[in-house]
């Protein structure tokens, strides 16, 4: 549902810009040979946005708690998840994860610059977001790291990590981000990052859900990216 929402959102934005363009002048190289035609786009388009805004949302539970991530977000409405091999043992893996940085990530800064994000230069990336907002919950060495945010998308509200465990109804955005590591044998790991949010209250819900629709092709791009990085860096 996300992948097609986003589709459905953009094409739709393309639809309304190119209707407004029509009313000024009929783009014909698009098949628009008129004004009315033009309207009629615009219209379309709205209703198309509308509709990919209001695509049903559904709430997953975690019934069997397997990962730190999972004590701190067994409630989610939007999650992804990558995973990568990696040829080195867990603890040059974890140290990795910790000493990436943004000119290491592969479209990183750019990606980040379209969503109006800080990427401080130099510094390690989950340095970077533990500094402005991000919560550490959870950091098992060799095993898995969590970090989270809560607050209203704009601001952060400080918690402890039992704190940020227990919210249930408030503040309306909850976001937690682990990256695991998976033992194959003394040289070979499997590091995996998932991302979950739940949104509280239809408000929120409705602009996340939109939010999170049109970010996330870049928003899979970086942790893909990411993961790369960390394994060039551990290999």
């Amino acid at each position: 549902m996300t992948v097609f929402g986003g589709v459905l959102l953009y094409l739709s934005l393309i639809g309304v810009f190119a209707g407004i363009a029509s009313l000024l002048r009929p783009l014909r190289f698009l098949g628009i040979r008129s004004r009315k035609t033009g309207l009629l786009v615009l219209a379309l388009g709205l209703v198309g946005f509308m509709t990919g805004v209001y695509l049903p949302v559904s709430a997953t539970r975690v019934e069997t708690v397997r990962t730190r991530l999972d004590e701190f977000a067994p409630v989610f409405q939007f999650s992804e998840f990558h995973s990568i091999s990696i040829t080195a043992p867990k603890d040059r893996v974890y140290s990795a994860i910790w000493a990436v940085t943004p000119e290491e990530v592969r479209f990183y800064k750019t990606l980040m610059g379209m969503r109006f994000l800080n990427t401080p230069e130099r510094r390690p990336i989950l340095e970077s977001f533990t500094a402005e907002g991000f919560l550490l919950l959870a950091d098992d060495p060799g095993r898995e790291i969590v970090i989270g945010r809560a607050g209203d998308g704009r601001t952060a509200k400080k918690l402890t990590p039992d704190e940020f465990k227990a919210l249930q109804q408030a503040p309306p955005i909850k976001i937690a981000m682990n990256f695991r590591i998976q033992e194959v044998d003394a040289t070979h790991c499997v590091l995996t990052t998932e991302t979950r949010v739940y949104a509280v209250g239809t408000h929120a819900l409705r602009g996340f859900a939109t939010y999170w629709r049109m970010i996330y092709p870049g928003s899979s791009l970086i942790r893909s990216m990411w993961l790369r990085a960390i394994k060039l860096r551990a290999s």
